[in-house]
């Protein structure tokens, strides 16, 4: 009996011309194919006049043992696989499977796997360190994926999450993300990539803190990058050399914080005031802004205190908090940073700070009709109260709007804050440019009645956030024109202190000094 050949082939992401031409070879070579029907609809050109055996996609062992048997026959057998063979994919099973004593010969072919197809896609946002991560559970205990997820997070590592969601694991992703936003700054730039070189083929960019409104499945992966992550133009991409890095410079700013000041995380009107305020007394301070936007506010209206900003997340917090040995935590974020607040709490007990999280008081009553549960609620009672819809609940939430079912049917239009990103971020959900209002607030009644008359809006959707972010002027402006408002509820969180006003913070504050 002649020597049987077992080639494990890899067939790349679905695009004949993406198929490397010694895998051509070993299809041609080959007498059989085994293979998952879907592969053979771009290897056709090459498999021509062979046996072909395709047993359905939950059966790889099935395909793997089968393939074996045929070498072991003396068969010449290709396996195939999409992406890369050797990459959460078949050859394993068929290392597996072979024994000592089999003689057939073993050619492994590599391929592009989805990780590089996706990337490719995307710009270069794998261009340093990066890491893979199965989100299917049926042969990885769902326990480790998480503690992998949260490692990769933590060293703030690029990553490519594959088997993303499918019919019967449609949650497992969020957590996921969750883990992610756990220690990556909400801003990480990610990208969505469906159908890789294949029919259907869509391609999309994200902050992090977006991912978690979109809906997936198993045609799509996620790729996550650093906090060096970059766009330019319609790509991304991570910087390669290390001494380009601003490793350097966040370590020179950090060392000129102030010792032992009140730091206060702000990003608000009112949180910004509240920083001037501690100031003024004669307290060192540190205001936290996320971004170059907010960085440019916070010096303009807390004279005295000093500004920290940029595209920090959590280890960047933590180390810049431990190196200049901050007093206390002043956690005056909007009442929608719920990620946030749980992150600055988390790093309160970690560091031993005491921690004050400054609540602006609601505006809502217990039992409003109109009030709802989250932005999924009140997407759903948007589109069915209205067809011409302003949303003025700040560029994050807006894809929970127009990508919910329905949504298509529906003239949307959006206030965002006047950043570029954010503005960016709009117009790629699908806000027309024409619908866009794009200020910073908070707004006056008069104003908003006069643009929702003039745009002829029929549904207004906010968030609960108080009279500081301008609640009671859009309550009235819906009011006098006759449209529902739909008010999203604050998120619930077990603060460990909390002050209502600036005097109460002040009081707390000097309380701690003295203990």
């Amino acid at each position: 009996m002649s020597k049987g050949v077992l080639n494990l082939v890899s067939v790349g992401p679905g695009f004949e011309e993406m198929i490397i031409p010694r895998a051509i070879e070993a299809l041609r070579d080959s007498e059989v194919i085994v293979a998952y029907e879907l592969y053979l609809r771009w290897i056709a050109p090459h498999i021509e006049g062979k046996e072909i055996h395709t047993p359905p996609l939950t059966q790889e062992r099935e395909r793997a043992l089968l393939a074996i048997g045929l070498a072991r026959a003396g068969r010449k057998v290709a396996l195939i696989s999409s992406g890369d063979i050797g990459i959460y994919a078949m050859a394993a099973l068929a290392f597996d499977d072979m024994r000592e004593d089999d003689t057939y010969e073993v050619n492994v072919v590599p391929g592009v796997t989805s990780a590089n197809a996706c990337a490719s896609l995307l710009g270069s946002p794998l261009s340093h360190d990066f890491a893979t991560l199965s989100l299917s559970n049926l042969l990885c205990p769902w326990e480790w994926i998480e503690q992998r997820a949260s490692h990769i997070a933590q060293a703030d590592l690029a990553c490519v999450l594959y088997n993303v969601q499918s019919a019967g694991r449609q949650e497992g992703v969020y957590r996921i993300l969750q883990l992610m936003l756990e220690h990556k700054a909400p801003h990480t730039l990610c990208g969505v990539v469906k159908n890789a070189y294949r029919p259907g083929q869509q391609v999309s960019i994200h902050r992090l803190d977006e991912l978690p409104a979109l809906q997936f499945d198993m045609l799509t992966s996620i790729v996550i990058g650093n906090r060096f992550t970059q766009r330019k133009r319609d790509w991304i991409f991570t910087p390669r050399g290390y001494n380009d890095w601003s490793e350097s410079a966040e370590a020179e700013a950090a060392a000129q914080l102030p010792q032992r000041a009140a730091w206060v995380f702000s990003g608000t009107g009112d949180g910004n005031a509240l920083a001037a305020q501690l100031a003024a007394d004669g307290a060192p301070v540190v205001v936290s802004a996320a971004t170059g936007y907010g960085a440019e506010l916070a010096q303009q209206d807390c004279p005295g205190a000093h500004v920290w900003a940029g595209r920090q997340g959590v280890e960047a917090r933590r180390q810049a908090l431990r190196a200049s040995q901050a007093r206390v935590l002043v956690d005056a974020t909007h009442p929608f940073a719920a990620q946030m607040s749980q992150q600055l709490m988390g790093l309160s007990r970690e560091l031993g700070i005491p921690y004050l999280r400054y609540e602006r008081p609601s505006a809502l009553a217990a039992d409003d009709a109109q009030a709802c549960a989250d932005m999924d609620e009140a997407a759903r009672r948007a589109i069915a109260s209205g067809k011409r819809i302003f949303l003025a609940t700040g560029s994050k939430d807006l894809a929970s709007f127009l990508k919910a079912p329905g949504a298509a049917d529906r003239q949307w239009f959006a206030r965002v804050t006047a950043d570029p990103d954010f503005i960016r971020r709009a117009l790629e959900l699908g806000v027309p440019r024409a619908n866009l209002c794009a200020m910073q607030g908070p707004f006056s009644q008069a104003f908003n009645e006069a643009l929702w008359r003039d745009w002829g809006i029929d549904c207004v959707v906010t968030k609960d956030s108080g009279e500081a972010g301008g609640y009671r002027a859009k309550a009235d402006a819906a009011r006098a024109l006759g449209i529902p408002l739909l008010t999203v509820r604050r998120p619930a969180l077990e603060y460990p202190s909390v002050a209502a006003d600036f005097d109460a913070v002040r009081a707390q504050l000097a309380q701690w000094r003295e203990a």
